[in-house]
């Protein structure tokens, strides 16, 4: 039962204590929130809380949650409870409120104290406050870490620390921290007994606690088959099989970078849409923190080492590490305006639509577009999406469509694996041109050619057009009758016409 945990209570004694609490830094290299105890002698209590309005709907009927991320986050906390154990730790998992059982939970004690790794986005921060005044009911106060989701620290940015001055376009951001901050050393690997061990318990339900997952199917109860294997399809399509959890991120680097000797050619093969190769696929594990951002950045500079090779590839891999931080900083400048139709400049833009129909049509996959069709039914039958794909499905759906760019961010925070709130907010505001920089408007037909020329990717989801040559598969809707017979497929109905715009 998903509620198996709800009356876990420590003992009552005097006792200080702290406490971790886990959310987006599920990993025990380079975290500066453990690291901020290691030298306390309090014991330490670690906890992880899947918070039930995570798997909500919100008002654009998207879940917060959906399957396959749900799936990959249960991996991902299992596997940091693993490693905490290794170092005489353990962790605390429950389906609760962080303000409701992160109290209660210190009810009794004195003097304790609560570490967190603090966000930047509206949400967040209020639950945030939600636990820091609950825990001053009971004498605990809340340390809020920063620093240990970006690859620069805020502290060592060249702007106001309020970020009032930080840049809204990201090439000009980008010019400044490349040049005047530097990527901190990462810390030192901790070792057995750091962290002390978990306090002592005098009620029998505690230790259900610290064996206790949830299933998917107690956090959501119609998940789909696939939701079990996130990155592939029931039919085994997709780029990867993601494991969630700090091990298969530290083994994907190793693999994709060394391995397979794929960073050298990561600038070519960069915009790929087929295969597990063409990108790292570190996004899902980044997002929840099983990889420090700084780790991957020190790889990559111990990679030109071994192999004696700097190039544009090595330079353009950690420049994404960069378009996280901005976004991240970005978002924490404009606070709640990035989640506001006008977006973070408050740009006043009469007739968004918000066409159910066209919602729909693009949701699953039908648009007419055949680019678009085979990204977004991939994201839906997989949680994965290329860099190229979700760039050209969001121009389609907010400067095509004329849809309200929020309904787009909302179904991707549903099924992106690789959601991070910063990240995808940031982006959609920028595609429906809010941020005050560049407004791209993608040629859907032409990014095809240019990204699938072949027809390849396109084919690969979209099994009813296997038979159209490449020369005529970017605009179906130009098949002659006696072509789509010669080709097995009719238009509009076993491929639909395109939304009329």
């Amino acid at each position: 039962q998903v509620h198996a945990c709800m009356s876990i209570s420590f003992s009552s004694s005097k006792l200080q204590r702290n406490v971790v609490w886990f959310r987006n830094d599920l990993r025990v290299h380079d975290n500066l929130t453990l690291a901020s105890i290691i030298s306390d002698a309090k014991p330490t209590l670690c906890i992880y809380c899947f918070d039930p309005r995570h798997f909500t709907t919100t008002k654009f009927g998207c879940l917060k949650t959906g399957a396959y991320r749900a799936q990959f986050l249960i991996e991902s906390v299992a596997n940091l409870r693993k490693n905490l154990r290794l170092l005489g730790q353990d962790l605390l998992v429950t389906y609760d409120k962080p303000e409701s059982c992160i109290p209660r939970l210190l009810s009794g004690s004195t003097g304790s104290n609560v570490y967190v790794q603090g966000e930047v986005t509206s949400e967040e921060m209020v639950v945030e406050c939600n636990v820091e005044e609950q825990l001053r009911s009971v004498g605990g106060r809340l340390v809020r870490v920063v620093g240990g989701s970006t690859l620069f620290h805020p502290e060592d940015l060249p702007f106001h620390q309020n970020l009032s001055n930080l840049p809204d376009v990201f090439t000009v951001f980008r010019e400044k921290v490349e040049k005047q901050c530097r990527v901190r050393p990462m810390l030192p690997a901790i070792t057995h007994g750091q962290l002390g061990s978990p306090p002592p318990s005098t009620d029998p339900l505690d230790s259900s606690g610290f064996d206790w997952l949830p299933s998917l199917s107690s956090l959501l109860p119609t998940s789909p088959p696939s939701a079990s294997t996130p990155g592939l399809d029931g039919k085994g399509r997709g780029v990867m099989r993601f494991h969630g959890g700090e091990d298969a991120a530290l083994q994907r680097v190793q693999h994709w970078m060394f391995a397979s000797d794929r960073l050298q050619s990561y600038f070519e093969e960069r915009n790929g849409m087929l295969g597990e190769g063409y990108s790292s696929k570190l996004s899902p594990w980044l997002a929840l923190g099983c990889i420090s951002p700084r780790f991957v950045y020190y790889q990559v500079k111990a990679y030109e080492v071994e192999r004696n090779i700097s190039n544009k590839s090595t330079y353009m891999f950690p420049f994404h590490l960069i378009v996280r931080d901005f976004f991240r900083f970005f978002c924490a400048k404009h606070g709640v305006k990035v989640f506001q139709l006008g977006g973070a400049k408050e740009v006043n833009r009469a007739g968004w639509s918000s066409d159910a129909e066209k919602i729909r049509r693009w949701q699953a996959g039908l648009t007419g577009q055949p680019l678009v069709d085979a990204n977004m039914r991939e994201l839906l039958l997989t949680g994965w999406m290329s860099n190229r794909g979700r760039q050209n499905v969001a121009s389609y759906l907010v400067l095509e469509l004329g849809v309200d760019w929020r309904q787009g961010a909302a179904h991707f925070e549903e099924l992106l694996l690789d959601h991070d709130v910063c990240s995808n907010y940031g982006n959609w505001n920028a595609a429906a041109g809010l941020t005050g920089g560049r407004l791209n408007r993608f040629n859907i037909v032409k990014q095809s050619k240019d990204y699938d020329l072949n027809g390849d990717y396109i084919k690969h989801w979209l099994p009813e057009l296997r038979n159209v040559p490449a020369s005529q598969l970017f605009q179906p809707w130009l098949l002659s009758a006696d072509e789509q017979t010669r080709y097995g497929v009719t238009i509009g109905v076993d491929y639909p016409s395109p939304i009329d715009l």
